[in-house]
């Protein structure tokens, strides 16, 4: 299979070579460009995320793809559903608020905790941090599509299974190629 597609790429001249990679820069560059434009629009770092744990269910099942929002200028509630991320760890967490505090001077503390959890989320707080600020929030749930983010999962969990979509992906590029 692969020597195939090596096959294939000695035997292209120059220019379709040239052509194959531009055609490639410019697939990954308009990915680019559309995820920037989703950040600009949703005020989000991250606009899209998957959903990891079974923390939220029955709200959020594992897999769920989650479309996020987060505009400077809208307050966090009790019952929002957000999407938060912890000092010293790499993965967002998708929580509801639990409790919240607004002091005089404008300023907003929040507690969160998964619907399926038994406790709230200060053990999964930066050590010494009892509450989230504003600053924490990577967006809110504005909305979702069930379990599309599986294959996301299954290609971080089952590394032979993200090689066999590319290999997939390879075959039917040279099947369907012009």
């Amino acid at each position: 299979m692969l020597d195939a597609l090596f096959d294939d790429v000695k035997r292209m001249n120059k220019r379709q070579f040239i052509y194959q990679l531009l055609s490639f820069g410019m697939i990954v560059s308009s990915a680019l460009m559309i995820w920037k434009g989703l950040m600009v629009l949703t005020g989000s770092e991250s606009p899209i995320v998957v959903v990891l744990s079974g923390s939220m269910e029955p709200a959020f099942h594992r897999g769920d793809l989650l479309f996020l929002t987060n505009y400077p200028d809208e307050p966090v509630r009790v019952g929002e559903i957000v999407v938060f991320k912890v000092e010293g760890r790499d993965i967002p967490i998708v929580h509801r608020v639990l409790k919240l505090h607004e002091k005089n001077n404008g300023t907003v503390k929040f507690l969160t905790k998964g619907d399926n959890n038994s406790v709230d989320d200060r053990g999964l707080y930066a050590q010494g941090q009892l509450w989230l600020t504003k600053k924490d929030v990577v967006g809110r749930t504005r909305g979702f599509l069930p379990y599309v983010g599986m294959v996301t999962i299954y290609m971080n969990e089952y590394p032979k299974f993200k090689f066999a979509v590319l290999g997939c992906l390879a075959i039917y590029v040279l099947v369907h190629r012009e």
